[in-house]
């Protein structure tokens, strides 16, 4: 059985399948046994037994807890170029981990088996997880990266980690769609080492596509860079929603507001998930498009092609 410790130990409970889970930061008690998160602009409202969007905080008996912490689904010493981070300790690798759940509903989600699912996870604490970031040092690796899921529904053992990680000299490298409220990501910032943060379109791509709102995503990555931290930008041109030049022209234009350091990678959509019966994007457009956002960005690198 897994009993979390650390620096956000509180109130844990155990499930009929013997696992033990964290009580959640950032929520609040509504009354009736109900709880309010408040780790991200959806701020569920849960009901006693009820989980959240993200599919990684649940209600039980009027206490939020995260249900995927020390919950890791796939883990993985990654070139630091596979984050995509281009311009942060490039030819270095990075040990990658992800767990599962996301607060957005894309449904072109390359890694919907676990953003939308919850798979088969192994067990690790924070200590255990920097140790093999350690351990890994002699293969070249520089910390640790939260990827594969949307590491902010990941919160508390992200932190956690982080924290440890940072003691020990090692890198923390969020990859993540930016969707988080402003308390909890001042928390996290301070030990944070660089990000890769997903602008995926404007206003209606994000209503209609992703069930969350472009102006989260923007102060998000404007808070990290004005913060000291290194930030890249991904925008994943997917077919027919916003692979045109108008959508790409804004997107660098919103970001060369912030900086015009700030790299941005346009990344070629493949079929996945629910839009599987899709065509992939036209790589000539991927590199068109590149080209435009060169206008008002230094560094823009066209990937997937």
């Amino acid at each position: 059985m897994l009993t979390p410790t650390g620096d956000t130990q509180g109130k844990t409970y155990g499930d009929t399948y013997g696992d033990t889970y964290k009580e959640a930061l950032f929520y609040k008690k509504t009354g009736g046994g109900g709880t309010g998160c408040e780790l991200c602009p959806r701020r569920c409202r849960l009901a006693p037994g009820a989980s959240g969007a993200c599919l990684a905080r649940k209600n039980a008996g009027g206490t939020l807890y995260s249900l995927n912490y020390g919950r890791v689904s796939s883990l993985a010493l990654d070139p630091i170029e596979k984050k995509p981070l281009y311009r942060f300790r490039p030819g270095s690798m990075i040990l990658s981990a992800g767990s599962f759940g996301c607060n957005f509903f894309c449904p072109f989600c390359q890694n919907h088996s676990i953003s939308r699912n919850i798979p088969e996870t192994r067990k690790e604490t924070p200590d255990s997880l920097v140790q093999k970031a350690v351990a890994a040092k002699e293969y070249g690796n520089i910390g640790i990266a939260y990827t594969y899921n949307e590491p902010s529904v990941w919160y508390e053992f992200v932190l956690e980690t982080a924290m440890r990680a940072a003691r020990e000299g090692l890198a923390n490298v969020l990859v993540t769609n930016g969707y988080i409220s402003p308390a909890p990501l001042a928390e996290l910032l301070p030990h944070i080492s660089a990000m890769n943060i997903d602008l995926k379109g404007d206003a209606g791509f994000y209503r209609d596509m992703c069930g969350g709102d472009a102006g989260t995503v923007m102060e998000t990555i404007k808070t990290a860079a004005r913060a000291g931290r290194h930030v890249e930008v991904t925008t994943l041109l997917v077919t027919g929603r916003n692979d045109d030049e108008k959508a790409v022209s804004g997107i660098a234009a919103a970001v060369s507001e912030i900086s015009e350091e700030i790299p941005l990678h346009l990344t070629r959509f493949f079929p996945r998930y629910k839009m599987s019966g899709e065509a992939p994007t036209d790589p000539a457009f991927v590199r068109r498009a590149a080209e435009i956002a060169r206008r008002k960005l230094k560094y823009v690198y066209a990937g997937n092609i």
